[in-house]
């Protein structure tokens, strides 16, 4: 089956990032290696990586933090592996994991990405189901029983509406996410970009929900919901969905290109945030938020 990969883009909390490698660790098929590029100054975490023992095991501080987006793509440009996960440093696998994904592979030969079974947990490790994922799982998410393949305008078209992935949870064919890689100019909405852009190189997923073998941790308070009340994160997607409209109507594919001016997921996401925003005094980004949920397709 090749080589497999999970590469660990690390910062922020110690003991979640541990718990996430002991996950990786677990797996009841042990033939991986685990790249950790650590981008934070924890003092005890390059000890701790050395008292493992472990020579599946790669650990890597960067000299001076890089922040999100370029330590995902030293991620890639790091991999090695016929196979790659870039992993979240506080989500965690189920001990079957590479064992399930590596027999979804072998059913789809060539196929550049696997979508598995994920179910969410919260910051205490709890399974939850809030407002954000039963609107992905009944708005946006494809009717999947068992497995399904998309590739190409239907799949961008899905996306583009609402981003029902879950992507740390995914399994990139390693050739293809290297030649594409992460775009170095956004800073949330990057692995939505990464998708839409391996589709337009001819790229297929499947998505397999007959399995969960994968927890997503969504904290109430993340970098990126900091970053929504302020309006940071709508700015940047407004920017995003103009560009990649332009290029779905150049590439023939209206239905993506309506799909990406409407950005209905999003434009919700930011009406739930407008009262917050308010209610934090941010004036600049209630303004924001409120131009992207009430000004689809006007530009």
């Amino acid at each position: 089956m090749g080589t497999f990969d999970f590469m660990l883009p690390y910062y922020g909390d110690v003991r979640l990032m541990q718990d996430a490698v002991r996950s990786i660790l677990a797996q009841t098929d042990p033939d991986f290696r685990l790249v950790v590029i650590d981008d934070g100054k924890e003092p005890d975490v390059p000890g701790w990586f050395e008292a493992l023992g472990d020579e599946r095991v790669h650990y890597t501080r960067n000299e001076q933090n890089l922040g999100i987006t370029k330590n995902f793509q030293k991620c890639v440009e790091l991999s090695e592996a016929d196979h790659v996960v870039i992993m979240g440093c506080d989500d965690l696998l189920h001990p079957h994991y590479l064992e399930t994904v590596r027999r979804i592979i072998a059913a789809r030969e060539g196929v550049g990405m696997v979508q598995p079974g994920v179910e969410v947990i919260d910051g205490d490790g709890r399974v939850t189901q809030g407002l954000v994922d039963n609107t992905k799982k009944r708005l946006y998410a494809p009717q999947v029983d068992g497995r399904r393949v998309m590739a190409g305008e239907e799949l961008a078209a899905s996306v583009l509406r609402g981003n029902w992935l879950y992507f740390p949870s995914i399994a990139w064919r390693g050739e293809a996410l290297r030649k594409v890689n992460f775009r170095g100019d956004y800073s949330v909405i990057q692995d939505l970009a990464l998708v839409v852009d391996l589709l337009e190189a001819g790229e297929e997923m499947v998505i397999d929900n007959s399995t969960t073998v994968f927890q997503y941790r969504r904290h109430a308070v993340s970098e990126s919901s900091v970053q929504a009340f302020s309006g940071t994160r709508f700015a940047e997607a407004e920017r995003y969905f103009h560009a990649v409209a332009a290029r779905m109507d150049a590439r023939g594919w209206p239905r993506a290109a309506r799909a990406a001016r409407f950005h209905s997921a999003s434009r919700l996401h930011a009406l739930t945030m407008l009262p917050g925003a308010l209610r934090r005094g941010q004036r600049e980004g209630a303004r924001v938020l409120a131009k992207h949920a009430f000004t689809a397709g006007q530009r």
